[in-house]
């Protein structure tokens, strides 16, 4: 859209239309490289300040109270799912929601809380050497439910006398680490000096994942007391997220 084209709407728009602005492209309000005249940010302001003084203030009062009338109607509709574990390992371990990981127990709060849309949602926490924890929860628009988890010891066959060493050296350190297809914890547990994944001597397929990342998978090929690296940025997923929604704010 060209600068006379947004102005002249601008100038002839009610009022409560002028918050839409804001979803005009970014590289449409900026300067492009070269042009050293007034962007069209500078001249819709001007243009808004020549018509009615006033109309400038609320346009900035709109644009700055807009984002969070919204999230706090996301919030009324969303509800939220707490969850709380004694032990260590309860919460070091991961957490699936309608089948998507989506973290370890203990950092799915604050800034990492998890909101779902109302309705039946199936939990599902896992942790290497336990069995799965499972619920089925209903969730109330608005309103926040608390979960208790305690895990539970699984017969688990012996570790091999002779092992070799993964080191997953993977960001986001939340990532979900899997062994053949097998959850064994999250990247944060094999980071650092003196620790790593313990494997049987041979072929192994290697897979990290996240809510919100492309999955990372590779073949590795560890010989006994050997150490093998797996090392990585997770890159962002294009796509659009879909729920459960890992809350931001």
């Amino acid at each position: 859209m060209h600068v006379p084209t947004i102005i002249k709407a601008l100038e002839h728009a009610p009022l409560d239309t002028l918050p839409a602005l804001r979803s005009l492209n970014k590289f449409d309000m900026e300067r492009r490289d070269g042009d050293t005249g007034p962007t069209i940010e500078d001249t819709m302001e001007s243009s808004i300040r020549r018509r009615n003084p006033w109309r400038w203030e609320w346009f900035l009062i709109a644009a700055l109270f807009l984002p969070s009338a919204l999230n706090a109607q996301k919030n009324d509709v969303m509800g939220q799912i707490q969850f709380e574990g004694k032990s260590s390992i309860d919460k070091d371990s991961g957490v699936w929601v309608d089948g998507e990981y989506v973290g370890y127990l203990k950092e799915l709060k604050g800034s990492k809380k998890i909101l779902l849309l109302p309705g039946e949602h199936e939990i599902i926490v896992r942790q290497d050497g336990y069995q799965d924890f499972k619920r089925q929860v209903q969730i109330q628009p608005g309103q926040t439910e608390i979960m208790s988890v305690s895990m539970e010891k699984a017969v688990t066959p012996p570790l091999p006398t002779v092992t070799a060493t993964v080191k997953i050296v993977v960001n986001p350190a939340r990532a979900a680490v899997f062994v053949d297809g097998l959850y064994v914890g999250h990247v944060g547990e094999f980071k650092g000096m003196g620790r790593g994944l313990l494997v049987a001597p041979g072929s192994h397929r290697i897979k990290v994942a996240l809510a919100g990342y492309d999955t990372f998978e590779t073949s590795i090929k560890a010989d006994a007391k050997q150490k093998v690296e797996v090392k990585t940025d997770l890159v962002k997923s294009s796509g659009p997220l879909a729920a459960p929604l890992v809350s931001d704010k």
